[in-house]
């Protein structure tokens, strides 16, 4: 029998929960142990036999882990995390500030080519799944336009980056998508959309005591990467309704290429999501390209890469035989 994945989590917040709820569907893997910055007594697994460790402990584990999958923030964890664990680790993170991923991976690629380990970034749904319909519709239609739409649902990422603004208590954001735009290049229009016209954010945000509304808003509103393209709406709203009407997390999203073939044929190609969990989604990608980075490692392919650089099979826990019978 091949030995299971020994999988290590940094960082236990809903992205860590559905990492551990996908390795525990994964027959092929074992959780090791959690790795956290809070004290591991407070830290409440799915599965209460599960090890948590403090982070700085981490070091002492690297023998005993195969992969680790990095489950903090992009706005202020990643950056930090993932080029230093590298130096010791294989991981995979879910690093989604597309306009700075060449930065992350070049602050990657390094220490993980001097360490010799192999080093995932920016793996999810998107970046990650989506990424890699971008390429497939251009690939497929060269003449043609790419258009990605997102939600509405309520987005991880720019919510984590609500709730590090100063006088925020908590927060969540909704990506809200045009329907009018949707539909324009569903119909094959291929209408030039500005980052205005195609989506919205919503902010439903919960102050600190003594906290200035209007200086929250703004901070919130002129965020560069996050919300200063975009028109944002910033809702204050208490504690209580953050709990009660917000704590579902759900998602998706859409992307489109729209192009001519031949003596000008009309090509539509779609990609859809339609997530009752974010976290949940999003914690299975990175599982599923956790694998591949371990058999990337053992084939001794070392240094940072992306979701286009990895073949879907490395993906499945099924061999390549059984992919060619069963799927292809």
């Amino acid at each position: 029998m091949t030995a299971q994945i020994r999988i290590g989590i940094v960082g236990y917040g809903n992205l860590g929960r559905g990492v551990e709820a996908a390795i525990d569907r994964s027959s092929d893997m074992q959780l090791v142990g959690v790795y956290t910055r809070r004290d591991p007594a407070t830290v409440e697994t799915r599965d209460p036999e599960i090890a948590v460790y403090r982070m700085d402990v981490l070091t002492e584990h690297t023998n005993d882990i195969d992969v680790l999958i990095l489950c903090g923030g992009s706005k202020n964890d990643l950056p930090a995390q993932s080029p230093e664990l590298a130096t010791r680790f294989n991981i995979v993170d879910s690093f989604d500030t597309h306009a700075r991923i060449p930065e992350h991976f070049a602050a990657v690629d390094a220490p993980a080519r001097t360490a010799g380990t192999t080093a995932l970034i920016s793996a999810g749904w998107d970046p990650g799944m989506f990424s890699l319909n971008r390429v497939f519709g251009e690939a497929l239609l060269p003449d043609g336009d790419t258009y990605t739409f997102w939600g509405r649902g309520l987005s991880q990422g720019h919510s984590d980056a609500i709730r590090r603004v100063a006088g925020v208590a908590g927060g969540v954001q909704y990506t809200v998508p045009s329907e009018t735009a949707i539909a324009a290049v569903r119909a094959g229009d291929r209408p030039e959309l500005t980052t205005r016209q195609k989506h919205t954010r919503d902010c439903f945000v919960v102050l600190d005591d003594g906290a200035d509304a209007d200086a929250t808003r703004q901070a919130i509103v002129s965020m560069p990467d996050y919300f200063a393209d975009y028109d944002t709406t910033v809702t204050f709203i208490t504690a209580e309704e953050l709990a009660r009407d917000h704590s579902a997390m759900p998602h998706g999203g859409f992307v489109i290429r729209s192009g001519v073939t031949g003596d000008g044929a009309t090509q539509t190609v779609e990609y859809s999501l339609t997530l009752g969990s974010n976290p949940e989604f999003t914690a299975s990608v990175l599982v599923a390209y956790a694998r591949a980075v371990h058999r990337m490692s053992i084939a001794g392919q070392v240094g940072a890469y992306t979701v286009y650089d990895i073949a879907p099979g490395l993906l499945s826990p099924k061999s390549p035989e059984q992919l060619r019978a069963e799927l292809l």
